[in-house]
């Protein structure tokens, strides 16, 4: 319970050994809730846990992994600054000999097709390869149970392939898994049963490769969800975003340079940047929203006026409308109201929010509610804080929010991460529709399924490298794979004349 909201209303789940078991339901079903119980980070206020058919009581993480349960958490929990070995190192008791756990990690990976070099820096590593950094830890512990939390979000096609055979086998050898996705196709080709959760209460148990992903949508959501319409011809217009030789040095040790990229959204298209997170995604937003300024103006170019000095109020003067992958805390203030998150954003534009430095409330209001009309905002009040708000919820209003502007321009990093079936499919139509009104949008997102789905052409970065966009119809899940592993990448020269890779 959370006040007087049940997380977890009365909800029953078995899993049996060598079963790949999805857990499904919409953002807010309780599925994190329910994991967080089993793996000892929560504790409930009802009922009872049974494991290997003793009833226990599982007071933490610790207790959890001692019992068995492994947990590979959606965002990763690892210290660039350590190595490999290192990171492992922090989840297992204080006396344990860095060298033979060297060695351990090195013959477990190779034995589960996930190789990793234990004296490797976390901060040089892919997001696929820290993924197995977590993975292993839990393996080195040899649990009956492995939680995996959106596992597939992170990783290239070819290496979310691998997972699944790390997983299948896993199961072969006895290990339970409980696997949460919002990928709907992975978990028909993968689980063998799936409990589904809607406002916390079970409401279905069915076999996924006997369902289609339309169906068990329609249970998670408890309606048809909503088709994407994508029937248009590609008829572009003039250019309205133009990134012409964007380079720019990394913001810290850990982040990742831009290089040399060129870019054209025109407006009437639907232009996706693909790759596997960490590789320059947020650092390309930054420098065409303008949390970064470019070194020249020419660089950034929004509906022909070079922009790469403005500041974010110029560009947003200028026609283009931004949504940052972070919602709660980057693209909304958590304690502020949503109608007060809009006046943030759109105190300088034509909505009339400022007049002689006075902020008017009334209007301020009047458009949070057509937002929320609009846009499908569930909410507790009429003018709720923004932390209150599910996830989905979240990123519906932070969509909305950019788009009642109608902007010319429009720049959206992850649009649907962590957004239930629901939720996903209305910004993906508002986004295309956007499109067919004259607008240019540019979408960086890591779901192939929804880049496939909306996109007319399709980038991919690596490294902070861009390819050149190519029509969606002319690429394969295979092509971006490649891409995503670093096909297009050039050599870098450096100022010693030495080639090198750019890397994170």
């Amino acid at each position: 319970m959370f006040g007087d909201l049940a997380a977890n209303d009365d909800v029953t789940l078995k899993l049996a050994p060598g079963e790949i078991h999805a857990l499904l339901g919409e953002n807010g079903a309780g599925k994190s809730t329910l994991v967080k119980i089993i793996y000892g980070s929560l504790q409930p206020t009802k009922g009872s846990l049974h494991w290997l058919g003793k009833e226990v009581s599982i007071a933490n993480p610790a207790a959890a992994r001692t019992l068995g349960i492994g947990m590979v958490f959606q965002h990763f929990s690892l210290f660039e600054a350590l190595s490999v070995v290192e990171n492992i190192a922090l989840a297992l008791p204080k006396d344990t000999d860095i060298k033979s756990l060297s060695q351990k990690i090195s013959d477990v990976s190779k034995e589960y097709g996930l190789p990793l070099e234990p004296t490797a820096l976390v901060a040089d590593l892919s997001v696929g390869e820290r993924q197995r950094i977590e993975i292993v830890r839990c393996l080195l512990q040899e649990p009956r149970l492995l939680i995996m939390d959106e596992p597939t979000a992170v990783l290239t096609p070819q290496e979310a392939d691998q997972l699944f055979l790390t997983l299948e086998r896993l199961a072969k050898e006895g290990c339970a898994v409980l696997y949460i996705s919002h990928r709907l196709d992975e978990v028909k080709r993968l689980c063998h049963d799936s409990t589904i959760l809607r406002m916390g209460k079970v409401v279905g148990q069915v076999d996924p490769q006997e369902e289609t992903a339309a169906s068990l949508a329609r249970l998670m959501v408890g309606a048809d969800v909503h088709a994407i319409n994508a029937n248009r011809e590609y008829n572009p217009g003039e250019t309205l975003l133009k990134l012409n030789k964007l380079s720019q040095a990394a913001d810290g040790p850990f982040g990742v340079s831009l290089v040399d990229i060129n870019l054209d959204v025109k407006a009437g298209e639907v232009v996706a940047i693909a790759g596997v997170a960490g590789n320059g995604q947020s650092e390309l937003f930054d420098a065409i929203s303008g949390e970064r300024i470019a070194d020249t103006a020419g660089t950034i170019q929004i509906d022909g006026r070079d922009s790469g000095l403005d500041t974010i109020t110029e560009r947003r003067r200028n026609g283009a409308g931004f949504v940052p992958e972070e919602r709660l805390g980057h693209g909304a203030v958590p304690g502020l109201s949503l109608s007060e998150n809009i006046v943030l954003t759109r105190h300088s534009d034509d909505a009339g929010l400022s007049k002689s430095g006075f902020i008017d409330r009334e209007n301020a209001i009047a458009i949070n509610e057509r937002i929320t009309r609009d846009y499908d905002v569930r909410k507790g009040k009429p003018d709720p804080e923004a932390r209150s708000l599910s996830g989905g919820n979240l990123q519906k209003f932070v969509v909305g929010r950019e788009l009642d502007r109608k902007p010319k321009v429009l720049v959206i990093n992850q649009p649907t991460w962590g957004v239930d079936a629901g939720a996903a499919a209305l910004i993906r139509q508002v986004m295309i529709d956007l499109a067919l009104a004259g607008s240019a949008v540019l979408v960086i997102s890591q779901d192939l399924d929804e880049i496939f789905e909306i996109a007319d052409r399709i980038a991919v970065i690596s490294r902070g490298q861009l390819s050149e966009a190519f029509p969606a119809g002319d690429l394969t899940l295979e092509k971006i794979g490649l891409l995503m592993a670093g096909a297009h990448e050039k050599k870098n020269q450096n100022a010693t004349g030495k080639n090198e890779k750019v890397s994170a």
